[in-house]
């Protein structure tokens, strides 16, 4: 302005280019006239056709439309325990789901539960996460938006029999790395080159205390949640420098789950171990997962251990009775 009082119309033009640079809001029609038609000569020598040679500032992108939904979550072996828990956590969280088993009647029963409660959407698919050929099979079925999966909880796992290594059952050490890895490994291998694709995402692995620390006759079990501790680690690194997060929580005891029931193929005698200690309950891990989830996006909570006040390790339980 200073310039342009003065007369000097070529220093007034140069310094008006420079803050409209700087500061694009100062373009107005108004001062294009007072620092362009003002100044002929400089207007002749300089500026083109276009009352103003000055850049257009950039356009914000228009931000999309809001999605109801906080994401799309898939949890496996989500009819009991944990992964019911879990489920109706992230439906309460306003986030959408999809829940597999291989209980079809208890599937459907928890999506029609969680879709009529919390107004999400829900799909099930009932595969066996051991077979290779289901888990693909199902899991592929899944298109559009239901493939943008934002959270795998790898839920599924169970404990059979509780034996010294020297009497074990084959079938029952089948199960259990059947399911707890190699399960884990089938429905990991299809879900993550989605979110590769994506550059984001979050894979939370469900592991134990038994996957720190062995326990005599648990000998199986232990191996398989080692090997969950291990290859939660490994996924990490493979899975970085994607944007992808991963994840583990490793409960103790956990109250309210057909654990011990599965573990004592059905005896239900057998499978009352709690009695005499309060031990967690499903909802107190969901609500732990759901909170490692909401972390923000730059924020891994790489590993977490829970148990519950009277157990102390793997090994030390008290066991007076519990503790209100």
């Amino acid at each position: 302005m200073i310039y342009h009082s003065l007369g000097e119309l070529e220093k007034a033009h140069l310094a008006y280019q420079n803050a409209v640079t700087n500061n694009p809001e100062l373009q107005t029609p108004e001062n294009d006239q007072a620092f362009f038609f003002e100044a002929p000569a400089i207007a002749d020598q300089e500026a083109p056709s276009e009352p103003s040679p000055v850049k257009e500032p950039k356009q914000k992108k228009k931000k999309e439309a809001p999605s109801d939904s906080q994401g799309i979550v898939l949890i496996t072996g989500a009819t009991s325990g944990i992964g019911r828990a879990t489920a109706s956590a992230f439906a309460q969280g306003g986030y959408d789901l999809i829940l597999t088993g291989r209980r079809e009647e208890k599937l459907e029963d928890l999506q029609e539960h969680l879709q009529e409660k919390f107004g999400i959407k829900v799909r099930i698919l009932c595969f066996d996460v051991r077979d290779p050929e289901e888990v693909a099979e199902n899991l592929n079925e899944l298109d559009g938006a239901w493939r943008q999966v934002d959270i795998l909880i790898n839920n599924a796992g169970l404990a059979k029999g509780l034996s010294p290594i020297h009497e074990g059952e084959l079938a029952h050490w089948e199960a259990m790395i059947d399911t707890n890895l190699k399960g884990l490994l089938y429905v990991t291998r299809i879900v993550t080159p989605w979110m590769v694709e994506r550059q984001k995402g979050m894979v939370i692995n469900i592991g134990s205390i038994a996957g720190k620390d062995a326990y005599s006759k648990g000998n199986v079990y232990c191996a398989t949640k080692f090997a969950v501790d291990g290859l939660t680690k490994a996924m990490r690194l493979d899975l970085h420098q994607h944007g992808i997060r991963v994840s583990q929580i490793c409960p103790g005891h956990v109250e309210e789950t057909e654990f011990s029931l599965v573990r004592f193929d059905g005896d239900a005698e057998r499978a009352k171990i709690y009695k005499d200690f309060q031990p967690l309950n499903a909802a107190d891990v969901a609500d732990i997962i759901l909170y490692m989830a909401r972390a923000p996006k730059h924020v891994n909570i790489q590993d977490v251990v829970v148990t519950s006040t009277q157990q102390a390790s793997v090994h030390q339980i008290d066991k007076s009775g519990r503790k209100d």
